[in-house]
Order: structure tokens, then C-alpha cells, then sequence
């Protein structure tokens, strides 16, 4: 899937965002202005000025909104959401060449807050996914203890896992030694295969490796 650079960069941050949720079960990462200002920081945010608690409760607003798109059962509930964050936000679409990248589409209003800003470029981002008919590669995580959002851009839609080298390779390890606790205990004469328990996992690992980069 061709995504231009700018878009691409905004869904990274909206995903960045959304996974900063305390629905991922670890501590929210937007605890306090301290935390959005580092969250800011780490994402190269550009035109925002200084941080305040508004700004906390607005950006954590824009989060939840952001959250409800990944769970939307279907495009026509998506688009509702993403229309009504790029409204409230007073979407301003302008041309920019800021910081040394070349020229881009901001789509955040002169002086907006960070908030509006977030919502603005974010939702743009994921607009393009809804309207390229790719709102289910909009996904969680199946790792049943991680939850964390991704957007899956391999080319078949594969991808199950936020990381497949550590989500994916949990998995793949616990299926192995249920997978081998069962042959044991339906055949406990049978001796263990030619391989180890180490090369069956990382040959597990690569191939979902493989697959998600498909």
C-alpha cells in the first residue's frame, strides 16, 4: 500500500498516541503536562507553543476519538468519527517545507492547540486509510495481553501482531509447549524431534516475520 510521507508520519503518531492509553494495561502515558511535553517532543510535533492542563484534557480527548476509529465496526461509523475530529479542529489544509522535509500538507491551523493540531493531521491520516478502503488494516494487536493499535501495511493484510518479535515470538513459544506438553502427555514413550525447542520457536518467529512483511 502507497502511502505518501506525511500521512504515513501522521499515522505513526496517531498510533504513538492511541497506545499511550491506559487500555494497553500499562501506566498512562499522558499522566500529566511532563508527559505530553516528552510525547511532543519524541514525535517532532511542530508549531506548539507552551503545554497546560487544557492542552492534557484536549490531546487525551483527541486520543479517545482516535481509539473509537481503530474499534469502528464499519467505514460509515469510522468516517462519522473522523469527520467530526477534523471539524472541531478547523482543519486548514496549507502547503509547508518546515525543518529541512520537503513540501507537505499540514492540515492544523495557524496557532491551533496541540489538541486541534493532533486531531487536524491525524484525522486527515486516517480519512486516506477509509477512503482507500483500508480501514481493516486499522488494528489491535492479538496478543491477548497487549491490545497495543497498529496500522498493518503488508501487502496481504497478514500482520496479527504490534511486534512480531516480541508479541508474535511470546505467542509462538506458549503454543510450542502447549504443542509439546500434549504430545508428551498422549505419547509419553515418544521421544523429542530432531530439532530443539529453540529452532522450532525461532523458525516459528520467522515465519510470521515473513508474513507480516508480505
Amino acid at each position: 500500500m502507497q502511502i505518501p510521507h506525511d500521512t504515513r508520519r501522521a499515522l505513526d503518531v496517531v498510533v504513538a498516541l492511541v497506545n499511550t492509553s491506559v487500555e494497553t494495561e500499562q501506566p498512562d502515558g499522558l499522566s500529566d503536562v511532563t508527559a505530553l511535553r516528552g510525547f511532543v517532543h519524541d514525535y517532532a510535533i511542530s508549531d506548539v507553543g507552551e503545554l497546560s492542563a487544557r492542552d492534557l484534557a484536549g490531546v487525551r480527548t483527541v486520543r479517545g476519538k482516535f481509539a473509537q476509529v481503530f474499534a469502528a465496526p464499519s467505514s460509515r461509523v469510522a468516517s462519522v468519527l473522523i469527520n467530526e475530529l477534523v471539524a472541531t479542529a478547523g482543519t486548514t489544509p496549507q502547503l509547508t517545507n518546515h525543518d529541512g522535509y520537503d513540501w507537505h500538507v499540514h492540515y492544523f491551523a495557524p496557532g491551533a492547540s496541540v489538541g486541534d493540531h493532533l486531531a487536524a493531521d491525524g484525522g486527515m491520516a486516517l480519512a486516506f486509510i477509509v477512503v482507500s478502503g483500508e480501514q481493516e488494516r486499522l488494528r489491535r494487536c492479538e496478543a491477548p495481553d497487549c491490545r497495543r493499535a497498529f496500522v498493518d501495511l503488508s501487502r496481504n493484510r497478514s500482520r496479527r501482531y504490534c511486534d512480531s518479535r516480541t508479541c508474535g515470538n511470546r505467542l509462538h513459544v506458549a503454543a510450542y509447549r502447549a504443542r509439546r506438553k500434549s504430545e508428551l502427555e498422549s505419547e509419553p514413550g515418544s521421544g523429542r524431534s530432531g530439532r530443539s525447542e529453540q529452532e522450532e520457536i525461532v523458525q516459528g518467529g520467522e515465519q510470521q516475520q515473513a508474513a507480516d512483511n508480505a
